[in-house]
């Protein structure tokens, strides 16, 4: 999965890999033609007492040395340039994917584990592309170069090499085994301290409202302690890794001294030569020492890049059609046939067999107790989630086949829960249409009765806006919200129980102020206060994901029992009459 992902989004960069790799050839090569040098100068210069030669020679390593700098920063130069190149674009490639899912993909990972995969498991795969471009890429060719060149120093003495890279092959390849599965650990218990610490942070109201704090100080201090436990496991054997190196190194550095004064003594080998060949030993055994750090990268890498991979091939649920319509001639008549929607793996859908139709200058509204679908209904018409049978219609064209821009014109969706972005009140309003006017922001913000607070706010249009709103109140991140959808100006608009936190003056207000600037337009508003929607043209009743009443106030008071207990649980008889 690692080779995949990394060939996959390496492709555009070959050229700058091309020149890394030949960077990394010329200084490697230029390291390990400087032993030979130096050997020379010992056997045929200070043993000689040559001094011409001892200078003539150390010129060639000077010169040596400098092309080895200069290719080595390099090297690293472009190297690394292409590693955070390939994070960028692991990273764009991944909010790209999320952006595209649905709700029901949003669901599946969870906020918290697409955080961590953006971030985290991006950078662990990066780091690796850095490794290899400044370590990796010279290790193989050290390491084959070295085995040769020492060969060429003594040949009997080479036949050290044929016990110590083995062994050293296999005390590597036992530990690395073991890392993979706590490095997969180590992400899913990242994710878990993320998903902790948002939801601490986003209930923070609630939790100091319930003196919860020592018990949610309790669950991190689980979470932490279980991300720390993994960690040291994983600390634990990589700290065991570079000991078992070095003892090797060091116990073949005593073989080669030991056996090579021996030939020495014999007559079979110069002192240079052996000097030489112990720093081609070095260079072997760095080269395996480099290629260790990478190995102990690798297991945490390839399981980052699983969990990257598993985002990008996730296909959303909400297919872009294949020739999309780009125009709608209607005026935002909205319909829905024998609609359900089931999630995944559920023994019950959400919603069966659901029909009605919402007209333009009309308010349609649909009520229905906790748990009845009509969120789920809503979100059907924007492509929030698509519905699993039957069709919903815009304008006689099923939302399947409309371009998602020539939807968004069309549809304005204010959202049960209402969530404005970090900046000014104009950026939120503007969300939707860049190019809308002041005016036309004070105009919806007249209309959605949020204009009173608004000027009170030092700065007005320009007035700071903290992420998710909350230097605001609910009721008015809601109107906010409610004008945020005004300002597009859609021909159908989709309001999912957003008056639930004004008060029943300011919502009366806001829904007589709402008829006159919707009066062409369709408007379904999905509410659980009858207050809200008794004077609706249609009241739509939902009980379990079925419609079992259509009418007025009036008509369903006389017909229906399920509207009539939803009714009579908030109102007098007299109320309701």
């Amino acid at each position: 999965m690692l080779v995949r992902l990394l060939r996959a989004h390496l492709r555009p960069y070959s050229g700058a890999i091309t020149l890394v790799v030949l960077l990394q050839l010329v200084q490697t090569l230029a390291t390990l033609y400087l032993p030979t040098l130096n050997a020379d100068i010992i056997d045929k210069g200070v043993v000689k007492g040559d001094t011409g030669y001892i200078l003539g020679t150390g010129g060639v390593m000077i010169a040596v040395t400098l092309a080895q700098i200069v290719c080595s920063i390099g090297a690293v130069y472009y190297g690394a340039r292409t590693a955070m190149a390939i994070g960028r674009d692991l990273r764009g490639a991944v909010f790209d994917r999320v952006q595209s899912f649905s709700a029901r993909e949003m669901g599946q990972f969870g906020a918290p584990s697409l955080i961590t995969r953006t971030t985290n498991d991006v950078q662990q795969v990066q780091m690796l592309a850095l490794m290899t471009f400044t370590l990796m890429v010279s290790a193989p060719i050290m390491c084959v170069g070295g085995i040769v060149m020492a060969l060429n120093q003594d040949v009997p003495l080479s036949a050290l090499l044929l016990a110590i890279v083995p062994v050293l092959a296999t005390i590597v390849g036992l530990i690395i085994r073991r890392m993979r599965p706590v490095f997969r650990g180590v992400q899913e218990r990242i994710d878990t301290v993320n998903r902790v610490l948002r939801e601490q942070i986003t209930g923070i109201r609630v939790i100091r409202a319930f003196v919860r704090d020592t018990h949610e100080r309790k669950r991190f201090e689980g979470a932490n302690s279980d991300l720390m436990d993994v960690s040291l496991k994983a600390g634990r054997l990589m700290a065991l890794m570079f000991p078992s190196v070095m003892l090797v190194v060091n116990l073949s550095s005593v073989a080669v001294v030991w056996f090579g004064g021996h030939r020495i003594d014999s007559g079979g080998m110069q002192i240079g030569a052996m000097t030489a060949f112990l720093s081609y030993l070095m260079q072997i055994l760095m080269a395996i020492m480099m290629a260790t750090f990478m190995f102990m990268m690798v297991p945490r890498a390839e399981v980052c890049a699983e969990r990257i991979q598993e985002v990008l091939t996730t296909e959303s649920s909400v297919v872009p059609p294949a020739a999309p319509v780009t125009r709608l001639r209607g005026r935002g008549h909205l319909e829905l046939r024998g609609v359900e929607f089931r999630y995944p793996g559920a023994e019950e859908p959400v919603l069966r067999d659901v029909s009605l139709a919402a007209r333009p200058g009309e308010t349609t509204a649909v009520i229905g107790s906790t748990g009845s679908g009509k969120s789920t209904l809503l979100g059907l018409v924007p492509r929030l989630f698509d519905a699993t049978a039957g069709d919903v219609l815009v304008d006689g064209v099923n939302v399947r086949e409309i371009d998602q821009s020539a939807m968004a014109d069309a549809v304005g969706l204010v959202p049960q829960k209402p969530y404005l972005f970090s900046g000014t009140i104009a950026s939120n309003l503007r969300y939707g249409r860049p190019e809308a006017t002041d005016e036309e922001l004070w105009q919806a913000l007249e209309t959605a009765q949020a204009r009173e607070f608004v000027e009170a706010m030092e700065g007005q249009l320009e007035a700071p806006v903290a992420q998710g709103g909350t230097n605001v109140s609910g009721g008015q991140r809601q109107r906010l919200a409610i004008a945020r959808a005004l300002v597009r100006k859609p021909e159908i608009y989709l309001f999912d129980d957003s008056f639930s936190a004004l008060d029943y003056a300011t919502d009366a207000r806001l829904r007589a102020a709402l008829a006159r600037e919707t009066g062409d337009a369709t408007v379904l508003i999905v509410a659980q206060r009858v207050s809200t929607i008794r004077d609706a043209d249609r009241i739509v009743v939902l009980d379990e994901g079925r419609v079992v009443g259509t009418g007025t106030h009036t008509e369903l008071m006389g017909t229906n029992e399920t509207y009539r207990e939803i009714v009579l649980s908030q109102l007098t008889e007299e109320e309701a009459a």
